[in-house]
């Protein structure tokens, strides 16, 4: 038992570090004039691919820890 508990938080614990691992800010144009639009960045394939791994690991966790975890209660006869 103890075995799965330290290998999901091995895991989330990855996907956590893996989709925090790069930080890209946008910073507005330096032209004349202002406007409030920004510029597009392109972001790197393998940022993509984690964060959408990430996410993914997230959302199995959750679906994880709500539905399957917890052991069933069974009725006791009295």
């Amino acid at each position: 038992m103890l075995n799965k508990k330290l290998l999901w938080a091995s895991l989330t614990a990855c996907g956590l570090i893996l989709s925090t691992a790069s930080i890209s800010v946008a910073m507005p144009t330096h032209s004349s004039e202002h406007t409030q639009e920004f510029r597009s960045i392109e972001q790197p394939l393998e940022l993509k691919v984690g964060v959408t791994i990430g996410g993914l690991a997230l959302i199995g966790l959750e679906l994880w820890w709500f539905l399957f975890s917890k052991a069933k209660t069974q009725r006791q006869e009295p």
